[in-house]
């Protein structure tokens, strides 16, 4: 038993996943107990359905891994039910069991494998395909292991909901709320980026900045509510209208910034900030519904750069776009001013 003991403690120190934790341990069962076959469970109790998750098997009795059965039909969930954990006697006491059955196990014990909260887990089982006796430290030695083996599982299921609360705070962090698009932050990490891969690619940049011309009147004159959902509405217009390697980010306000991969350095980049241009520009274009509201939207005002990657920085292409959106804006205010809206 201090031999055991002694290898428990090692290979405890030296396990940092649930498999490592668990396969020395199947290992030290099949010599304490003797069983043909040792291996843990996981119990969907959701899909009623039991799997076995790593098994150690020497000799007759093999307990693949990977089996999945229903729940309904196993030793475990006998077992746990009747407050009987350990039997060598399988096909006159539960032979009902299918599983059982098939798998050829006539001495089974197991006991259940829970986190701290006390939910099931799954099973950690010893079978033989013999009638074999139990030790008389075998029940409290499954008990100890499949302690164990829940702490393991409690600090990874720890670490996962812990790395997926980053995530969210992370993406939480880079995202506009109100239409779900990349914020500020994120844009200019992307279009760092961006830059990095146009210098090794030798390839120029198009960075569009976009407001959203008689925003304002839209909402002094239908309120922040409208004004909200147009903004999230016209942003999935926009979304619509990117293509492979389109980036869209939200400013705040009416603004938002697109940008995508260009021509070659040394191409002619005028028709590229055109045809970027009139697709975005034209998906703005037209009749927006929010709900019973209907408003006849005469698009918005794009400033299109077609930047060289290796002399500017990503702070610096946008601001060079908002500038070639004024210069657009001042040509269009007449253009507005026919829909009816006001800048």
């Amino acid at each position: 038993m201090d031999n055991l003991l002694s290898r428990l403690s090692q290979s405890l120190n030296a396990a940092q996943t649930l498999e490592n934790v668990t396969r020395p341990m199947l290992e030290m069962l099949e010599s304490a107990t003797g069983m043909e076959s040792t291996y843990l469970t996981i119990v969907d109790t959701e899909n009623c359905m039991q799997l076995i998750l790593y098994s150690r098997n020497t000799q007759q009795l093999q307990i693949p891994e990977g089996l999945s059965v229903p729940w309904a039909d196993t030793l475990c969930k006998r077992a746990l039910e009747e407050g009987r954990p350990y039997t060598n006697n399988v096909a006159e006491v539960w032979g009902d069991s299918e599983a059982a059955k098939q798998l050829g196990i006539q001495t089974y014990a197991s006991t259940p494998v829970r986190t701290d909260g006390g939910a099931l887990y799954g099973t950690l089982c010893a079978a033989s395909a013999n009638q074999r006796p139990l030790p008389d430290n075998a029940q409290d030695l499954l008990k100890l292991f499949a302690a164990l083996i829940g702490q393991q599982v409690q600090r990874e299921q720890l670490v996962e909901r812990l790395e997926k609360a980053n995530a969210e705070l992370a993406a939480y962090a880079s995202t506009d709320a109100l239409t779900g698009l990349p914020n500020r932050r994120a844009l200019l990490e992307t279009l760092d980026r961006m830059l990095a891969q146009g210098i090794r690619t030798k390839s120029r940049v198009l960075v569009c900045f976009l407001d959203l011309d008689g925003f304002k009147h839209i909402n002094d004159v239908y309120g922040h509510d409208v004004g909200d959902a147009f903004l999230a509405a016209i942003a999935k217009r926009i979304s619509s209208a990117l293509r492979g390697g389109d980036y869209l980010a939200r400013l705040g306000g009416d603004e938002f910034v697109l940008v995508g991969y260009g021509p070659a350095i040394t191409e002619d980049f005028q028709p590229a900030i055109l045809a970027f241009k009139k697709r975005i520009t034209d998906s703005t274009v037209g009749q927006i519904a929010l709900g019973a509201q209907v408003i006849d939207y005469g698009g918005a005002s794009a400033g299109v750069v077609a930047v060289d990657p290796t002399l500017i920085k990503a702070a610096d292409a946008v601001q060079l776009a908002d500038t070639a959106m004024y210069e657009v804006k001042r040509t269009r205010q007449k253009t507005v001013a026919r829909h009816g809206l006001k800048t």
